[in-house]
């Protein structure tokens, strides 16, 4: 326990430390991943905390009677039998061994390069959200029928059970959805009764060609994806461009460009730019002139603005513990044209005092005086009014107290930054921003480079840690790079069956490195502890050992506890099998963590069972000479 308990701890203590660029993460991966690398954490240092306690007791209390040797149990038996001429090729050939080795890693960069990038993997949350938007100024009509049209075509699949459609925004400030913009909510089947090949893309895909209508444009996501990517950013698309300006007309024509760019770039599902002032509405400019020769001043003429046209809450009905407000105006077809508006009556009865309604109109009160009272009756509003048709902004949105307006791309078929990375090639090529205007990336684009940022920060200052931590427990700068040699060789086989199971670097994936180099370095540590163990027996016992005794240590080092290796690495290989089979909501994502520490065990082991010898003997044969 003396011997073994401080290296077996710090081997421990280095995968809890590794977890710590887990705890820099913010925003949404930071909520998800942070529960996780909690409880791995707090698990670790428990074991840490036994591994040097109570096992040690444990083992002096419970294991009595004859203890059998290695060779006994058939299966170490076969391990010994197997891994024995193994090493003994690799110490007659070690530098053939570590140049292969050397020539493995390189080649690691083959899958690297092939992998795409993204920000999170899909949830598969077992619904669907659909998103279609079309040009504001839609009728509440045509929106209820394009709405019912969508629900009915989306309800002929097979793998949908259920199907709800929402157009306009709920009496609330979270929900400032207009009527240009659809939400549908398909609930889908378990996969398990879907039709044969279909998947969640082809099905999306099929959906997609389905819905197409003209001056529609869809887009698709997950509920609980899509609701956190609008809070966290305002994009409910997978990538979204920003635009910076001061002028709202400018704003919408850099955005109909950037939206023709981005429409030609391979992965676009659609493109959709914001009509900033696509809003249209009526001004009506009051003649002081006009308004004053009828005996009428500015708020005469506003007041039936108001009520008659806009309408105006009155009074509340109240209904047991409820209250509604009671709103009057003119029925629709009195208000429903400029031509009607302008036939709409303003009273004159009330308008008494000619010289003040002037003075207010703005009239000169030199002239003539008026009559003791103002002519009574109505005119048309036609008469001291211009009622005309402008067109302005739906909504004039800021950020960062500048005017915006923002692009809507959903992607199909393609990481987000691949896709990116091309379509901002062809928005520079395209678009020629004015002084003064700008553009950036968002969306889930935003999301990874701000997750990238912190790992790139914080992930080599984990590896100093863990570089610091072996050097406390070897006190030899040799062999703690020499336990560190297993990280990049980790990496290899998680790389390569990443890119074999079709994932892209994620931030799922990202956390599966990170527990990958932990283990990895554990798996390095067990091996260099039982060879320093071996080797410093063999020179306590006699003279000065030479080549031949430490070949032999190394071989009795290394195959002789085959066992504990094997069963630390199958032992964590078979907790993460069952993960990479799993199936359900958020299986996607635990698979992605999981995929890199499978892969990566296998090389490591590897590298634990065949590299580490040969360069630890050349290291011992330098330190004799």
């Amino acid at each position: 326990a003396v011997e073994v308990g401080p290296a077996l701890f710090v081997s421990l203590l280095i995968i809890t430390v590794s977890f710590l660029p887990v705890f820099a993460l913010e925003g949404q991966e930071g909520r998800l991943f942070k529960p996780l690398a909690l409880t791995k954490t707090l698990s670790m240092a428990a074991a840490s905390l036994l591994s040097v306690t109570a096992v040690p007791v444990a083992m002096g209390l419970f294991i009595r009677g004859t203890l059998r040797r290695e060779r006994a149990n058939p299966v170490n038996r076969a391990l010994i039998g197997a891994y024995h001429p193994v090493i003994r090729a690799v110490l007659r050939r070690r530098w053939t061994v570590i140049g292969a080795a050397v020539i493995v890693l390189v080649l690691s960069w083959i899958p690297y390069a092939r992998l795409g990038s993204e920000f999170m993997p899909p949830l598969g949350e077992g619904t669907i959200l659909y998103m279609p938007t079309t040009t504001p100024g839609i009728s509440v009509a045509r929106a209820q029928e394009i709405l019912r049209i969508q629900d009915s075509i989306l309800r002929r699949f097979p793998e949908v059970t259920r199907v709800w459609g929402k157009a306009g925004r709920a009496g609330t400030a979270t929900d400032p959805a207009g009527l240009d913009m659809f939400e549908v909510t398909v609930t889908l089947r378990p996969e398990g009764e879907w039709r044969r090949g279909v998947t969640y893309d082809s099905l999306v895909a099929e959906m997609d060609a389905a819905t197409r209508m003209p001056g529609l444009r869809n887009a698709w996501t997950m509920p609980i994806r899509g609701r956190i990517d609008m809070l966290a950013t305002g994009i409910r698309t997978p990538v979204g461009v920003k635009i910076f300006g001061p002028d709202l007309a400018e704003l919408e024509r850099i955005g109909r460009e950037v939206e023709r760019a981005v429409q030609a770039v391979p992965g676009t599902r659609s493109a959709f730019a914001e009509r900033t002032v696509s809003g249209f509405y009526l001004d009506v400019a009051i003649d002081r002139q006009a308004a004053a020769r009828h005996g009428l001043n500015v708020g005469d003429v506003q007041d039936v603005i108001a009520t008659a046209i806009g309408g105006m809450e009155i009074t509340q009905t109240v209904e047991g513990r409820e209250r509604y407000g009671v709103r009057v105006r003119y029925p629709l077809e009195l208000r429903d044209t400029p031509e009607r508006l302008a036939r709409v009556l303003v009273p004159m009865a009330h308008a008494v005092g000619g010289s003040a309604a002037a003075a207010d109109a703005g009239m000169p009160m030199g002239g003539p005086a008026p009559s003791a009272a103002a002519p009574t009756g109505s005119v048309p509003l036609g008469q001291v009014a211009t009622i005309t048709p402008v067109a302005g902004p739906m909504v004039v949105r800021t950020e960062d107290a500048e005017p915006t307006s923002w692009v809507y791309v959903d992607v199909q078929g393609r990481d987000i930054g691949s896709y990116v990375a091309e379509a901002r090639r062809a928005v520079e090529a395209m678009v020629e921003l004015p002084p003064g205007y700008r553009l950036t990336w968002s969306g889930q684009y935003e999301y990874m480079q701000n997750a990238k940022a912190r790992i790139l920060i914080v992930a080599p200052a984990t590896l100093l840690l863990i570089f610091l931590l072996l050097y406390l427990n070897f006190r030899s700068a040799a062999e703690t790079l020499l336990v560190m040699l297993s990280l990049p060789f980790a990496l290899v086989g998680g790389l390569w069956l990443t890119w074999a199971l079709g994932y892209n670097l994620s931030v799922a994936v990202a956390i599966g490195f990170i527990a990958l180099a932990g283990v990895a370095a554990e798996t390095g540590v067990v091996m260099l502890l039982y060879l320093d163990h071996v080797w410093a027996a063999r020179k306590a016992a006699g003279p000065a050992p030479g080549a031949a005794e430490l070949r032999e240590a190394i071989l009795e080092g290394a195959v002789e506890r085959v066992r504990p290796k094997m069963m630390t690495v199958l032992a964590i290989m078979a907790g993460l099998l069952p993960i990479m089979w799993g199936t359900g909501v958020g299986s996607s994502t635990m698979k992605r963590i999981a995929a890199p520490m499978v892969g990566g065990m296998v090389s490591s082991t590897i590298l634990t069972l065949v590299v580490i010898p040969a360069i630890y003997s050349l290291w011992k044969e330098r330190e004799m000479r």
